[in-house]
This record gives C-alpha cells, sequence and structure tokens, in this order.
C-alpha cells in the first residue's frame, strides 16, 4: 500500500480551515456589494425646480405635468415676470408704480364687467395695514369663486384689455399714459386636484410692457358632499363660506376693491398674530 503525499490532517484543523474559507467568502461578498451599491447611489443635490415634475411623476407613476405659465426665471425676483413679456428687471424704485396699475386697472375692470373678484394673502394684508400695496412686495394677489373663473375662461380668455391714466412725473405736465393688460386663463382651471403643482395659478393679468403680472386663484367646494361649505384653491389655502361671503366693499390702492368678510380671521390663519402687529419687515417700516 503507498503512503499518501500528504500529511493527515485533524478534525479541528479541518474544521477551522473551512470556517476560515468561509469568512473570507463572506467578507468577499459584502465588499462586492458595498461597491456595487455605493456606485449605484444617486447625488445627493436636489434637484432644479424645473425636474420636480420628473421626481414626482416617478413615484406617482403619473407622466410628468406641464407648467402652462413660464417665468423669467427660478429667483424670487424673476419668477415675478411672465417670460412672454419679460424686458428686463424693473428697477425697485420703479416696480411698485408698475403693480399700482397693474391691481388698478383689474380691479376696475373686472368691475366693469360685473365679474366678483377679491384681493387676497400678502396684498390683502398691504390692504389691512394701509389700503395699499407693501413697499416690499413684487407680486399681487386675487380671488375669484369658479364659477367666475369659468365666465372669464369663455368669455375673456387671451383678451387685451387698455388701461389710461395720467402723471405729471418726469417734468413734461401732465400727460396721459396707455397701458396694456393681458387676461390670460390656465387652460387646467377646471382641475380640481394639485396634482404636481404646477398649475395652481388659474389665471393671471399680465403688464404686456413688462411681464408682470396678478396672480388669480379660484376657490371651489373641492368635495361638496362630504365637506359641504368648505372652499379651497390648489394650493391648500381653505376658507369656510361665512369667512369670505359676503364681501365687503372697500378701496385699495385709491379704486373700488372688495375683500372677504372675515379678513382679519384670514390673515392671522395665514401669517400669524404678528401679521397684524409688527410695523417693519426686514427693517423696511410700512408707508
Amino acid at each position: 500500500m503507498k503512503s499518501s503525499l500528504y500529511p493527515p490532517v485533524s478534525l479541528p484543523n479541518l474544521l477551522l480551515a473551512i470556517v476560515l474559507v468561509v469568512t473570507s467568502f463572506v467578507l468577499l461578498s459584502a465588499t462586492i456589494h458595498r461597491s456595487s451599491y455605493l456606485s449605484s447611489v444617486p447625488s445627493v443635490e436636489p434637484p432644479p425646480e424645473r425636474a420636480w415634475p420628473m421626481v414626482w411623476a416617478s413615484y406617482s407613476n403619473e407622466p410628468p405635468e406641464p407648467k402652462y405659465f413660464q417665468e423669467a426665471g427660478n429667483t424670487l425676483e424673476m419668477s415675478h415676470y411672465d417670460i412672454r413679456f419679460f424686458q428686463g428687471v424693473i428697477p425697485y424704485s420703479q416696480h411698485r408704480e408698475v403693480l399700482q396699475h397693474l391691481i388698478r386697472s383689474y380691479l376696475s375692470i373686472m368691475a366693469s364687467f360685473k365679474m366678483e373678484t377679491w384681493i387676497a394673502h400678502g396684498t390683502l394684508l398691504g390692504w389691512w395695514w394701509n389700503g395699499r400695496i407693501m413697499p416690499w412686495d413684487y407680486d399681487l394677489d386675487v380671488q375669484v369663486s369658479l364659477h367666475t373663473m369659468e365666465h372669464m375662461a369663455k368669455q375673456f380668455n387671451q383678451t387685451l384689455h387698455e388701461w389710461r391714466y395720467t402723471t405729471d412725473e418726469g417734468g413734461e405736465g401732465v400727460h396721459e399714459i396707455k397701458k396694456t393688460y393681458l387676461l390670460d386663463v390656465n387652460p387646467n382651471y377646471s382641475e380640481m386636484k394639485r396634482r404636481q403643482g404646477m398649475n395652481v395659478i388659474d389665471a393671471r393679468w399680465v403688464d404686456v410692457d413688462t411681464g408682470m403680472f396678478v396672480d388669480i386663484t379660484a376657490l371651489a367646494e373641492r368635495d361638496p358632499v362630504l365637506e359641504p361649505g368648505i372652499w379651497s384653491c390648489k394650493n391648500f389655502h381653505q376658507y369656510r363660506t361665512h369667512n369670505i361671503w359676503p364681501l365687503k366693499e372697500t378701496r385699495f390702492e385709491g379704486v373700488k376693491a372688495k375683500v372677504p368678510l372675515d379678513h382679519e380671521r384670514i390673515l392671522v390663519a395665514e401669517y400669524g398674530e404678528k401679521s397684524l402687529v409688527l410695523t417693519e419687515w426686514e427693517g423696511t417700516p410700512l408707508e
């Protein structure tokens, strides 16, 4: 009988060798798996604003929602210009005059058409303090009922409106200025759900010379069966019928205007109690 070329292996040594081999295999597999996982992890940087429809779609299995109104940029300042009419940033010393004629023309022309509308959000807060636009505001907000929005869409969508006023600025004596505004209704206005948040603004009143605008949102009873008398826009602002109606007649920036009946409760709910007490914002006093 031939002798073995290899020395005999004891059982303890054999078991130890098996344990070492198995441990090495497990560690190697874990290293390969971790390397593969880390190489597949996407960047942690947040996507740009315009990418959010794609992000939402990946979670909701919905196709990206096209945005109807397009602004001139993603910054706070540039987001207050309609890209179709943007000619350049209005200097801070001049933007308030542009906003004044935007809201004056809108309120006056809507009244001439007998369309019920009222001022809202930060514009309403400006009215509460002094009947004027806040000195730091770059936008204007108004609301209508969904019924009024339907009338806007059917009768006045994509219509141009002329507004004339006189001024004595510029050292040329009193002279007349003519402005043109576009009433543009978002075709998604009748959508009852927020969806991906790309079309929460239902219509705009746009200054065709500058691109600055008034945001118009429609309030509707989103669920009249389960929540009767609860009105809201697609941006989750909710009101009860008696918070809004009957509207209160007043004046804003020198023209006739309407505000919700329970305006103080609405402002406190949206901005907090301090909004009706503090007299300056980031160092800028109220006028």
